[in-house]
């Protein structure tokens, strides 16, 4: 009984695995296309990754997302960290009432915060740009760096900040050296989860954008209306592969620790 559990499980992932890669293999195949059909492969060549490097327009929204991501998570991760630690010494009625408006931007759809962003920046006269798209980015990553924080705050215990400060460190010192190592964690998921959700955004971004300042995204969609260019499977894949050797590298360097933990451990012993 336990062996075909154990079977179907391994068949049911390996279907959600397929279904879930299958898609990018098929992207990433397509990319050394020679023509541009979508359903033909008339032969391999590097072409469109050549052609990638001197599209100005592809690569300038490329910067463009890049640099919104990289400064409003940055600016997020500050804010939610600091909302965090406010809104974990509040007392329980006032925190679940915080909480609760914290939870408004995640569960609203994101074409009523575009909409609402897009309005509060022509009310203040703002010029729709990168300063209107960062501040919109940094609106809707605050709540998942506080989400991510707010639990680490829970599993720290209090009384070794306290015991910093008996011990002569300032509430600003003792911060810094007790808390903050605690919940870094917390902070670096908020952190790359801002950053990921940023990349990804097309609806908030297409609402803050100014005509001359788009976003890889916005500029996906454009060009959608008439026919994608490979060049966006070059560029797809060039993005898949670097975040695949990031993640092996980040497992790996985790490995290397929990190996050097257990050995330290044995040596103990």
């Amino acid at each position: 009984m336990k062996r075909k559990t154990s079977g179907l499980s391994k068949f049911y992932m390996g279907l959600v695995l397929f279904f879930l890669y299958m898609p990018i293999f098929v992207l990433i195949f397509y990319s050394f296309n020679e023509s541009k059909s979508r359903s033909n492969f008339t032969g391999f060549s590097l072409k469109w990754y050549l052609q990638l490097f001197q599209n100005d327009q592809l690569l300038s929204a490329l910067m463009n997302t890049l640099i919104i991501a990289v400064v409003s998570s940055v600016a997020a991760t500050i804010l939610g960290t600091m909302a965090a630690v406010g809104i974990f010494s509040l007392k329980k009625w006032a925190r679940s009432l915080v909480m609760n408006v914290t939870y408004l931007p995640i569960i609203n759809p994101e074409i009523v915060i575009g909409v609402s962003l897009m309005l509060l920046f022509l009310l203040f006269k703002m010029e729709f740009g990168m300063l209107t798209l960062i501040l919109a980015h940094i609106s809707f990553s605050v709540p998942y760096v506080i989400l991510n924080v707010l639990p680490k705050l829970r599993q720290m215990d209090i009384h070794l900040y306290e015991a910093a400060q008996d011990l002569g460190c300032s509430p600003i010192s003792s911060f810094f050296k007790v808390v903050v190592p605690e919940i870094m964690p917390g902070v670096l998921s908020g952190f790359m989860m801002a950053f990921t959700y940023s990349l990804d955004d097309f609806i908030i971004s297409y609402f803050t954008s100014g005509a001359k300042t788009q976003t890889l995204p916005i500029y996906i969609y454009s060009m959608a209306r008439k026919k994608v260019n490979p060049q966006i499977n070059a560029l797809s894949t060039i993005i898949f592969v670097i975040v695949l050797v990031i993640l092996l590298l980040i497992n790996w360097n985790d490995s290397r620790k929990e190996k050097q933990l257990k050995l330290k451990r044995r040596e103990q012993i």
